[in-house]
């Protein structure tokens, strides 16, 4: 594949961060120029020992807010209660028609706010999660020889550079507003409001599953398997017998386009499962839950434990590992859904949603 440009201008493109978390020399021209790097910069940290996690993000958003153009800001800004908010896809840009300010079309000092801000709203785990998907994006681009059509339209794309920022009302240390991030399987919509912000809706995927990269294998949601199936195997016949479904689920039941449905809960319930068994859903859970920055995820997490005896965790499909599975964590405030797609252990899709504050609603009512 001929590349646009020379590798040293591809190196200042795409990897967002000035100091970087693995070193240049040992990748070469080409990856160093295709994949993104998670290394966090002074936007993600800038007075981290003084300030809280809402001070830190408001200064990020700001910072990229100044970067851009008129135009672009134009691009990158909605209302918060404008039709944008739901208007998220885990499609690849062709197939889903995205808004905001398009990471390809960036200059390396926007780009590295516009990632800036993402890192600042996220935990380092959250952020190293969304950064290995959109590079399983980029492997999947370079698997199947570079892009298949034009930007918005003509076809498909997929690789790093189509990941589009949106920001959804004014940034403010007190009144509702909404950092929109997103591509092809990857949605992540943060709500702040004041001290308190919400990541549901969000929709971490990955295409491939799994990948190597500097000589490593990446699984963007490998502990997501790993720790289901070791909870499965800890299942007793009787347990099992609670939690695997009836029937087989292959997709995502409050994916994309599915907010405000109900659904009932099934499987089986946090009180037929032990102590040690309790800590390990709690586990999966907080793989969802953690990507978002951390003084959020604690008080989300503290939520969770407490309502452990009305939640619920439902199976369907193989229960080895290897095997295709899906699964359902359900509980008053979460809803999160593990799903292979179409038979393909290499192609995931997953949900995190609350049903009582998906967009911050609980917050945005006071």
């Amino acid at each position: 594949m001929k590349l646009p440009r020379t590798p040293f201008a591809l190196i200042a493109l795409l990897i967002p961060f000035a100091a970087v978390a693995m070193s240049l020399r040992d990748r070469s021209p080409a990856e160093a120029g295709h994949y993104v790097d998670a290394g966090r910069d002074e936007f993600a940290q800038r007075g981290a020992a003084s300030t809280g996690t809402t001070a830190r993000v408001l200064t990020a958003a700001n910072t990229l807010l100044e970067a851009l153009s008129d135009t672009q800001r134009t691009q990158a800004t909605f209302g918060f209660n404008s039709p944008q908010r739901t208007g998220w896809s885990n499609l690849p840009t062709g197939a889903f028609r995205r808004n905001g300010v398009r990471l390809g079309d960036l200059t390396p000092p926007q780009r590295k706010a516009a990632l800036g801000l993402v890192a600042a709203a996220l935990s380092t785990e959250g952020y190293q999660k969304v950064t290995d998907i959109i590079n399983a994006d980029e492997a999947l681009k370079n698997a199947r020889g570079g892009r298949t059509g034009g930007r918005q339209g003509g076809g498909v794309n997929f690789g790093a550079d189509e990941y589009y920022l949106a920001l959804l009302g004014t940034p403010s240390a007190t009144t509702p507003w909404l950092i929109q991030f997103g591509g092809h399987h990857l949605a992540i919509n943060v709500t702040v409001v004041g001290a308190s912000s919400v990541l549901t809706p969000s929709l971490p995927a990955t295409q491939p599953a799994r990948y190597m990269l500097d000589g490593r294998t990446i699984r963007p949601l490998g502990d997501e398997n790993d720790k289901a199936f070791a909870l499965m195997a800890t299942l007793d016949t009787s347990q099992r017998k609670q939690a695997i479904l009836p029937y087989q689920v292959r997709d995502l039941v409050l994916g994309p386009g599915e907010d405000g449905k109900v659904i009932q809960p099934e499987g089986i319930p946090g009180t037929a499962l032990n102590a040690n068994q309790q800590a390990t859903l709690l586990e999966i859970a907080r793989e969802w839950v953690g990507i978002l920055n951390d003084e959020a995820a604690t008080a989300k997490m503290a939520e969770l434990k407490a309502n452990l005896p009305k939640t619920y965790f439902a199976w369907s499909g193989a229960t080895e590992n290897g095997g295709l599975a899906y699964y359902r964590i359900q509980g008053p405030t979460v809803v999160i859904e593990y799903a292979p797609q179409q038979g393909d252990l290499d192609h995931i899709h997953t949900i995190y949603r609350d049903p009582t504050n998906d967009y911050g609603a609980k917050l945005t009512a006071r």
